[in-house]
């Protein structure tokens, strides 16, 4: 071990699991230490989250040894783990909506419908008092933000008495200043003598909150460092195996002019509840606009209507502007509708296997989806679509045992690859896009800046809905930020900061103090 002379709080040694053909993990060797933080650091499908689920109960390996504390253990259950004193606050919270904080921290404990509930909430103050936590006992988890949420589920695993933490991408759904309120709590925690494991595939935070990081890929364990000795490209390095530009490239946009011009626009969701109020703006040819807002701020309801996906409240307006001066208005118009219009507009949805393509069809099958209706005759030609998948899979580097293996079958990463690769071919004037990287290892990731940036010097008006906003500001070259479904703010993507954006997100402002800052 590096730089740390003390007995290993926890020791993995060995440890090797598949599914069926896919080797998750293969003799990882790790250790973690008493009062650190440690990032666990990999592409995705590098085998992060299978090991820590392994610690934490979930999974049980196949082979190997886990030590805690010095001794041999066997972790067959979360239970087992908790006994251990290991807690794992995972990416999706095991919450129930319809319990307050208290009743959820108590749940399942032993005695817990008996439980003094005075008793239960003085000792969650006491917690929260402790490490700089704000969570309020008799607060409904439906009522909670996505941050208190998540705070819930730490103070709930704190409770239970845990020295090891492992938290699986606790960033992704945060503001920046919910992530640095986040990282303070954790520090306070390693200062307790906590044993923190963060999984991630942020550098930066990696960079920033981290005493050490272990880095693994394609299950298997590569080495750790110091965060102290190392830097984003040399951690970038180990994960990918090779060189890899960091940079993201922005083009200057070239002879910009409305394409697409949005005016008071009202969405409900699917329970009739408005998720998009009144929203205005316009998206110009040769330009990447980006969308920020924390989670279900309507950024998915906003590109749906837009689409012809979901249908607009009345008094809202979607025209589009073509090559010629030629104006459709798209309220009103189904998908395809609007296609059979002339209007060439490109969706990737946030739903790639729901809503983008069928799992159960083959790659050539999933490309045809978007060109069947323009056949001639009883018979789809089937050509020309096999030729595009073989395109596809080609250029974006789409791993997959054949183009005939249904869609449902390959990774996440690499089925976005196929519906992106797909609505790009069609040659949009306008390409909306959800999450595009989402699950996308570094790699895959920059290769889709590219196609964005490909797409912008075409032309082509591209709106970049994103959740990192380290990339929203180097990618895009205005970036409109949601608020409660409203538009708080349009800022110049080179001269905005993360803290403006951030604020944006979670402070809305009134429409007379004006949001919109060009």
């Amino acid at each position: 071990m590096i730089g740390l002379a003390q007995t290993p709080v926890v020791q993995m040694r060995g440890i090797s699991k598949t599914f069926g053909p896919v080797v998750a993990n293969s003799k990882v060797n790790l250790e973690l230490y008493p009062g650190e933080i440690l990032s666990l650091l990999g592409e995705n499908g590098s085998g992060k989250t299978t090991l820590m689920n392994m610690l934490s109960g979930i999974y049980f390996p196949d082979e190997g040894q886990i030590f805690v504390n010095g001794e041999e253990v066997t972790i067959a259950s979360p239970r087992d783990a908790f006994a251990l004193r290991i807690g794992m606050i995972h990416q999706h919270f095991k919450l129930v909506d319809v319990f307050t904080a208290a009743e959820n921290i108590v749940l399942g404990l032993e005695g817990s419908v008996m439980l003094d509930r005075k008793q239960v909430a003085a000792r969650v103050r006491m917690i929260c008092e402790k490490y700089g936590f704000d969570v309020d006992p008799d607060q409904k988890v439906y009522n909670m933000s996505v941050s208190q949420k998540q705070t819930l589920e730490i103070v709930k695993v704190l409770y239970r008495g845990t020295d090891i933490l492992i938290l699986d991408e606790p960033t992704a759904v945060l503001t920046p200043q919910e992530t640095e309120k986040l990282f303070k709590v954790l520090k306070n925690m390693k200062e307790d003598g906590k044993s923190v494991v963060i999984i991630t595939h942020k550098l930066h935070e990696v960079m920033e909150v981290s005493d050490r990081v272990a880095v693994l890929r394609k299950g298997e364990y590569i080495g750790e460092v110091l965060t102290a000795d190392t830097n984003p490209q040399e951690l970038t390095n180990m994960m990918v195996g090779h060189q890899v530009s960091l940079n993201i490239q922005r083009p200057e946009p070239k002879n910009p002019r409305p394409r697409l011009v949005v005016e008071h626009l009202s969405v409900k969701d699917s329970e009739g509840i408005p998720a998009v109020k009144d929203v205005s703006f316009t998206a110009n040819s040769g330009e990447v606009l980006g969308i920020a807002g924390i989670s279900g701020c309507g950024q998915k309801e906003l590109l749906e209507a837009i689409a012809g996906l979901q249908p607009a409240e009345q008094g809202s307006s979607v025209v589009y502007l073509g090559e010629n001066g030629e104006q459709e208005q798209l309220v009103g118009l189904s998908a395809r509708q609007v296609r059979a219009k002339g209007v060439a507009l490109s969706f990737v949805p946030e739903d790639r296997l729901g809503m983008g393509l069928v799992g159960d069809m083959n790659i050539p099958d999933n490309m045809m989806l978007r060109s069947y209706s323009e056949g001639k005759g009883p018979f789809v030609r089937r050509k020309g679509p096999r030729k595009l998948a073989e395109q596809v899979v080609k250029q974006l580097e789409v791993v997959t045992p054949g183009l005939d293996t249904p869609v449902r079958k390959l990774s996440g990463g690499n089925v976005q690859k196929i519906l992106l690769g797909r609505e790009i071919a069609a040659a949009p004037n306008v390409l909306m896009t959800a999450y595009a990287v989402r699950g996308l290892d570094i790699n895959s990731s920059y290769a889709i800046y590219d196609l964005v940036n490909q797409q912008k010097e075409q032309g082509c008006a591209v709106i970049f809905v994103g959740e990192d906003l380290d990339v929203l500001l180097e990618l895009c070259d205005r970036i409109l930020v949601l608020c409660s479904g409203q538009v708080n703010g349009i800022l110049d993507g080179r001269t905005a900061t993360k803290e403006q954006v951030g604020l944006l997100m979670t402070n809305l402002h009134s429409k007379e103090g004006g949001a919109e800052h060009e």
